[in-house]
């Protein structure tokens, strides 16, 4: 479990720089221009960027070493990062050079994503994944959502965003540096002896093999539909809120997301201790229809903790239903076509994505903050129910079973 407890560790201070980003740049964007509009075009670049690449990731982290694919994209992000730490210290930095930084994120998330989430199964025993994902799903959100955000807002505080920029780059050296420790491992798949096969052969492969699955395409189509609802509105709109409806500061963003953190944790501990449902597409559709929903009722808010109290709960059901999707993947994808797999999960995840920041701030410039929140959220629940009412949704909860706790 060494292997592990080294891509755990390099999870961990990767996120919590993550953390401390996440509230470093929206900041950074509204302080030089206090546009929704603006935030949207930062966030759709990135996301615009992985839905680019993310299928020449899947197929990276399928025919080569996933660690390799991993930290070269951990090192282009450190350097990234550090980059706008600099301008920023110095005062010469623009929005366009965020734009640039944004992009260049994307890229290193469209290879490192697939490559993270298919090697879990090579460094744990299968029925050890859901501890392993649990293990996680508890530091993950601890350090992206709880103690990330908090250490941002009190570092921008202090010393500012710059600062807060090299941290996040720090943390990807340090997260390269503890995947670069774990033993090698032979490419998932390996081509026999003369055997060639173009990366559009193993795209297509991966699409046939989704498309026979109810589950999976449906699922893929419901993060297709909904996550640019949650994702989009919830990066762009949540700050602006926090800022100029609930009168907050970077501070009181930092509370609001730590609230989800800390959900997060709890259900993560939760769940490595009972395990998952039996009914597992049935409990993962539920944990997500609660997260869906979220936006609709941080527009019914009207204080900093009320907003706190929304997150806590939101985040509870994005965790039980990310913690479920992932060991239901890995237990039943088979390795050599999982990178792949979870890059269509990525593209399903982003495709209309940079559409929705794009959108997202001039919409809300013309309607009013609250009510497009409202619009996403329950249009997030209903596109749910939908997905889950597929025929044959659940028929994967016969065939795939989930060890327990």
């Amino acid at each position: 479990m060494r292997d592990f407890a080294l891509y755990w560790t390099a999870r961990a201070v990767s996120f919590l720089g993550d953390g401390v980003m996440s509230v470093a740049l929206p900041w950074q964007v509204y302080e030089l221009s206090n546009s929704p509009t603006a935030m949207g075009l930062v966030g759709g670049l990135q996301t615009a960027a992985i839905l680019a690449f993310v299928l020449f990731g899947g197929v990276a982290s399928d025919r080569f070493e996933r660690k390799k694919v991993i930290i070269v994209a951990d090192v282009v992000r450190a350097a990234a990062a550090g980059t706008i730490g600099v301008l920023a210290i110095t005062g010469d930095l623009e929005l366009w050079h965020l734009c640039v930084m944004a992009a260049v994120f994307g890229l290193g998330q469209a290879f490192a994503g697939p490559a993270f989430g298919s090697i879990v199964p090579q460094l744990v025993p299968d029925d050890l994944l859901v501890q392993a994902n649990s293990a996680l799903f508890t530091v993950n959100p601890l350090a992206f959502l709880f103690i990330g955000p908090a250490l941002g807002g009190f570092t921008i505080a202090a010393a500012g965003t710059g600062v807060a920029f090299l941290m996040d780059a720090a943390s990807f050296a340090v997260g390269a540096l503890a995947i670069a420790l774990i033993a090698a491992r032979p490419a998932a798949r390996i081509l026999d002896e003369g055997e060639r096969r173009t990366i559009l052969q193993d795209i297509r492969e991966s699409f046939r093999y989704v498309r026979e699955r109810v589950w999976l395409w449906g699922t893929l189509l419901w993060s297709l539909l909904v996550l640019p609802l949650a994702w989009g509105p919830y990066v762009v709109l949540l700050p602006y809120f926090v800022k100029n409806e609930l009168g907050g500061d970077a501070h009181d963003l930092g509370l609001v997301f730590s609230a989800g953190g800390a959900s997060s944790v709890l259900a993560a501990l939760l769940i490595s201790q009972v395990g998952l449902p039996r009914r597992n597409i049935t409990f993962m559709y539920a944990a997500f229809g609660l997260g869906a929903v979220d936006l609709a009722v941080y527009a019914l808010t009207n204080a900093t903790w009320q907003a706190m109290v929304v997150a806590f709960v939101a985040s509870c059901g994005w965790t039980g239903g990310i913690v479920a999707w992932n060991t239901l993947l890995q237990r039943a994808v088979p390795a050599e076509l999982l990178g792949r797999v979870r890059s269509l999960d990525w593209l399903a995840a982003t495709a209309l994505v940079p559409l929705s920041f794009v959108i997202i701030g001039p919409l809300a410039d013309w309607a009013g903050v609250r009510p497009v929140m409202v619009a996403c959220g329950v249009l997030g629940a209903v596109f749910t129910v939908v997905a889950f009412l597929l025929p044959g949704m659940r028929e994967t909860e016969g065939e795939v079973s989930l060890p327990s706790g």
